[in-house]
């Protein structure tokens, strides 16, 4: 399969993707409460302490509509709602649902770049037989063999460029072989 086929396919996956989150998004938006009351009640007598959870209006908010079955007697119930503390907390799970389809998104097109230049880096650099390793300082004087003045003179930018380069590894090449050899001198 070609690089611009998987290119295609994978873009395709993407849309796929997003459109049904974004279809659970704004279709089944109230399939998750986004409202609840939190009761929290400590130990009581012989009563081990527990957390109750229930969708209710924030007035009703209250033990006494949120803790079902009720652990104690009915003489007892007040004593034992005085000691729960009850909140009433609020969420948007459609902001949620958003954030985490934008970030899923930003992730993919980074990886999808990332994907990019691996394929297209190694097309674009040529490898230049006439490098050395820069552990190598005995070989300096081998770099590349010198071009003619007619062909010295570039014609284009890269080609400009490409002649800089090499005068920039020239002087690179000497420096480091002036220092190994003060080097080896002071040793």
């Amino acid at each position: 399969m070609s690089s611009s086929r998987k290119g295609s396919w994978t873009f395709v996956v993407a849309a796929a993707v997003t459109v049904f989150l974004l279809d659970g998004v704004f279709v089944h938006a109230k399939s998750f409460e986004d409202v609840r009351c939190k009761c929290i009640c400590p130990p009581y007598r012989n009563i081990t302490g527990h957390i109750y959870n229930r969708n209710v209006s924030q007035k009703d908010c209250t033990c006494l509509h949120v803790v079902e079955p009720m652990p104690v007697p009915g003489h007892d119930v007040e004593a034992y709602c005085l000691l729960c503390e009850c909140k009433y907390e609020e969420r948007s799970s459609n902001t949620i649902k958003v954030t985490i389809i934008i970030y899923l998104s930003v992730v993919g097109a980074l990886l999808l770049y990332m994907l990019f230049l691996l394929l297209v880096d190694p097309l674009i650099r040529k490898h230049d037989p006439y490098t050395q390793p820069l552990h190598n300082e005995e070989d300096s004087e081998e770099m590349r063999p010198q071009v003619d003045n007619s062909q010295a003179r570039g014609n284009t930018m890269l080609e400009r460029v490409e002649g800089a380069q090499q005068r920039w590894k020239k002087q690179v090449q000497e420096q480091r072989k002036t220092v190994f050899d003060r080097h080896k001198m002071l040793s």
